[in-house]
């Protein structure tokens, strides 16, 4: 009894952990390299490879870039991911051991609930050749990135796309007059795509509305009724834009409440949080929807526990599988060396101030932030199950298991995990 118990304890615990996904979209990270900004841990010692440093160090499994069709236009700021960009920075990705999320854009700049604008070589096209070209684009994409060796394992069919794609515009509400049919279209379209060129990668839906119960039920609910084949709900949350994690914050929206309804009337998908940020200085007022200062001051331990506490939110959720920081790897405006030498910068023309290390142009370096004797890297690894874990695992220490409607929860040093699927 003993024997097969211990068996049991090694394969579920493996299984958890390929069921977990931690990371960050580090789309800028080769601008910055390009640029000579030096990345220093929190003791000062410079990180040679930052990819291999947050998968081995800290545990990250997960890493997002972001991909245009035609990125040309300079005075839009981080907007330099072409293919061969992606390619590389995916190539390096898979190198180190981790698992790459292609966030495909549709569009040469950025995209989101405001923007929904199609690349220019595709503009006047009728909905069926803009079906075709989201086709045809992301096939071109796969095959390009399996026969470089940088195939994705998550692949976003649009970012933010809750209110529209390549300029057929919906709303996650009725409004009369919206072409939903030519928008699933598309949606069909690209992921039909994925679905042939590389079939074990999980297809996402990326919304923007988290708060939001009422809009993002009915966004998910119209795109699983017309048979759009995906895997995972893939959640923007930014408090500052979205509002508070739980019922007791803010009991009209919540991040709690939403998750609890996607749960509840998905429970066939996944879903993630694939991008997230918050302030550790230079709190600005502009656009903020949301003053969030007194429950996470915008200061380094005001992030550290922003994430705290979201990573706390998303371990009640067995359905919940990945959490992604967006741009960690920001570094003030570029070169240290000589970052004047460009009256905007050489890599972005201001500082968003959400990032994980030092943003002050400095020749010595940008150093992660150190809280506590801690950081917000090293704490978000612990979203996955820790190596060091698996092997307490291994040996049936420190780990209690106990089932709740079915599903098997585990909990170790105070965090509980969850299975995905049930257990009878």
């Amino acid at each position: 009894m003993k024997r097969t118990l211990l068996t049991f304890t090694i394969l579920l615990s493996v299984s958890l952990y390929a069921e977990r996904w931690v990371g960050g979209d580090i789309s800028m990270l080769p601008e910055y390299e390009i640029h000579n900004s030096a990345y220093k841990d929190a003791a000062g010692v410079v990180i040679p490879d930052l990819v291999t440093w947050l998968h081995t160090e800290c545990n990250w499994n997960l890493f997002r870039v972001r991909l245009f069709v035609n990125p040309t236009n300079p005075n839009h700021d981080g907007v330099v991911q072409d293919l061969d960009y992606v390619t590389a920075l995916g190539q390096r990705i898979k190198a180190a051991g981790a698992s790459f999320m292609l966030d495909i854009h549709y569009s040469d700049t950025w995209v989101d609930a405001l923007h929904i604008q199609a690349p220019e070589a595709w503009k006047g096209s009728n909905d069926s050749v803009m079906a075709d070209s989201v086709g045809a684009y992301t096939r071109r994409v796969l095959h390009h990135l399996n026969d470089a060796n940088a195939s994705p394992d998550f692949v976003q069919v649009g970012n933010e796309i809750m209110f529209g794609l390549c300029d057929i515009q919906v709303h996650p509400y009725y409004v009369a007059g919206d072409n939903w049919k030519g928008y699933l279209g598309l949606l069909r379209a690209g992921s039909q795509a994925v679905r042939e060129v590389c079939p074990d990668a999980q297809i996402i839906l990326h919304t923007d509305r988290p708060c939001d119960t009422t809009a993002t039920s009915y966004y998910y609910q119209r795109v699983v009724d017309a048979g759009i084949d995906f895997d995972v709900m893939g959640l923007s949350y930014y408090p500052f834009w979205h509002g508070y994690m739980t019922p007791e914050q803010n009991k009209a929206a919540n991040l709690t409440t939403s998750l609890t309804m996607l749960a509840n009337r998905f429970p066939n998908h996944r879903v993630q949080i694939v991008e997230t940020a918050y302030n550790f200085q230079h709190w600005s007022s502009q656009g903020i929807h949301y003053d969030t200062r007194s429950t996470w001051p915008c200061s380094k331990a005001g992030q550290y526990q922003m994430i705290s506490d979201l990573m706390d939110v998303l371990n009640g959720f067995p359905q919940v599988t990945g959490l992604c920081y967006w741009f960690p790897e920001e570094a003030g405006n570029g070169d240290d060396t000589d970052w004047k030498k460009q009256s905007y910068g050489t890599v972005i023309s201001t500082w968003l101030n959400r990032g994980f290390f030092a943003c002050e142009q400095s020749s010595t370096g940008h150093n992660l932030h150190a809280v506590n004797s801690s950081d917000i890297a090293h704490l978000m690894g612990q979203f996955a199950i820790p190596s060091t874990a698996l092997n307490d695992v291994s040996q049936g220490l420190t780990w209690n298991k106990y089932l709740i409607n079915h599903h098997l929860f585990i909990q170790h040093h105070g965090t509980t995990y969850t299975i995905s699927g049930a257990c009878y």
